[in-house]
């Protein structure tokens, strides 16, 4: 099994930025990408950005040269640097891994980003 600890959330002014975190454990070697996702009150969760164990990276357009993810392997650790944050940025944002054959391994609990005008 795979387990997905985020941090870094919080509350921001529009504009500013935030780094998200999710550390990852357990079965490591299972996992094929990790994403971020995020879902607002009454809307459906959607992908935010992912990255594969190769560093390949896929973004979403609305924070295509915004936000940037990137991944430490040796700290099993996924970020999310997110600047020029939007007052529609605000939301839950969860971490997902992925395996090889595209099935979600797990889920991190969520990390709520507030923006603020």
């Amino acid at each position: 099994q795979v387990q997905l600890v985020e941090s870094g959330g919080g509350l921001v002014q529009a504009g500013g930025s935030l780094r998200l975190s999710c550390a990852a454990s357990g079965s490591i070697v299972s996992i094929y990408a990790m994403g971020w996702y995020r879902q607002a009150p009454g809307k459906q969760r959607e992908l935010v950005a992912a990255i594969t164990s190769g560093g390949r990276t896929d973004y979403a357009d609305f924070v295509k040269g915004r936000f940037t993810i990137s991944r430490d392997n040796a700290k099993n650790t996924v970020y999310l640097q997110m600047n020029s944050l939007k007052n529609e940025d605000t939301s839950v944002y969860y971490c997902n891994a992925a395996g090889s054959s595209g099935g979600f391994l797990s889920w991190g609990q969520g990390t709520q980003v507030t923006v603020s005008s």
